[in-house]
């Protein structure tokens, strides 16, 4: 059980826990607060999400705030199901036979806001649409129908910074801006949803996740095609440099140089050390779940260069290289 006065890392602290032992006060706690206006984190199946009432301008701020997020980035809305998404947004048939298939689950469909919706405007950065999913994690659903509302959350972590997938990450990284971590345990996908917006005669890929091209077109009968790097931010995730660990990464890497720690993959990787392995047995799925969370480990280890040995590219491993590029990619004020 959790009380006022040991707040806001009472339920963090207990570790790889099943819904049950997040109890319903803690659960009250948590809706209670984003009415109040504050931030909570809480699980996903793909990452930690920083919290806050999608309805309330000073609450959606506070999630910039607490991230150092550009304002220029939408959020994520998460809500129960397919009708409290269409009290706020707009579905044509596709984008409603895609969500009935998906979820509860790993996609965002970034669709045109409702004209009589009370999102705050912030969580679009002054786009005419709003990205919506419906989380399949037991502690968020519980959460989302005890606070009866949208719920707008980005990753909880800082910007730019690797996404977390345990609730000690959300800790390390946001500390007390946040006022409640529920701890589900670990996060079951580990990479972030898919998102897709959809056009007149294709699927639009904003953001490869969990969810494949092929499964889309499998359930929409449409093609797939990727967004054109360098244009505008149309949804989350898309700017050049996130996910990024303090250490540089060297990707595509068949052996670590000297002094390099390792991020392999499958059977046959280097005897090296120090070095974790996203998935010895080749499994893109393991590799998913366990990418941040090894690569936030070797980056607290205090390693300058991280060598990434090659993932596949095809199905789950377009989300998972979509990750190391952008991490690999070049930080603010270098070349």
């Amino acid at each position: 059980m959790t009380s006022s006065s040991d707040w806001p890392f009472a339920v963090y602290d207990r570790r790889r826990l099943s819904v049950d032992t997040v109890s319903k006060e803690d659960i009250e706690n948590a809706a209670h607060l984003l009415r109040m206006g504050k931030l909570v984190a809480f699980p996903t199946e793909t990452v930690y999400g920083l919290g806050a009432d999608a309805r309330n301008d000073q609450a959606v701020a506070a999630i910039f705030e607490a991230k150092g997020r550009p304002r220029f980035n939408p959020l994520i809305v998460h809500v129960a199901d397919v009708a409290a998404a269409e009290r706020e947004a707009e579905f044509d048939a596709v984008a409603r036979r895609l969500a009935e298939a998906f979820w509860p689950g790993p996609l965002t469909l970034v669709v045109p806001r409702r004209a009589d919706s009370g999102l705050s405007l912030l969580v679009s950065a002054g786009l005419d649409t709003v990205a919506v999913r419906a989380p399949s994690a037991p502690v968020a659903q519980i959460l989302l129908d005890a606070f009866g509302g949208p719920i707008a959350a980005p990753s909880a972590n800082r910007s730019g910074r690797i996404s977390p997938t345990r609730a000690d990450h959300v800790a390390a990284e946001l500390g007390d801006r946040v006022s409640l971590i529920l701890d589900g345990g670990p996060c079951t996908a580990g990479l972030e949803s898919t998102i897709v917006s959809v056009a007149e005669d294709h699927i639009s890929l904003l953001r490869p996740g969990p969810i494949t091209p092929r499964q889309l077109t499998k359930v929409a009968g449409l093609p797939v095609r990727g967004r054109a790097g360098g244009g505008k931010i149309t949804a989350p995730g898309q700017l050049e440099s996130h996910y990024a660990p303090r250490a540089r990464l060297r990707l595509n890497a068949t052996s670590p140089a000297a002094g390099e720690a390792l991020l392999a993959f499958g059977p046959n990787a280097p005897d090296h050390t120090p070095s974790l392995n996203i998935s010895p047995k080749g499994d893109l799925v393991e590799a998913a779940a366990n990418l941040f969370a090894m690569l936030r480990a070797l980056d607290d280890a205090g390693h300058d260069s991280i060598a990434v040995m090659p993932v596949p590219d095809e199905g789950l491993g377009l989300a998972i290289n979509d990750r190391l590029h952008r991490a690999a990619a070049p930080r603010e004020g270098e070349e």
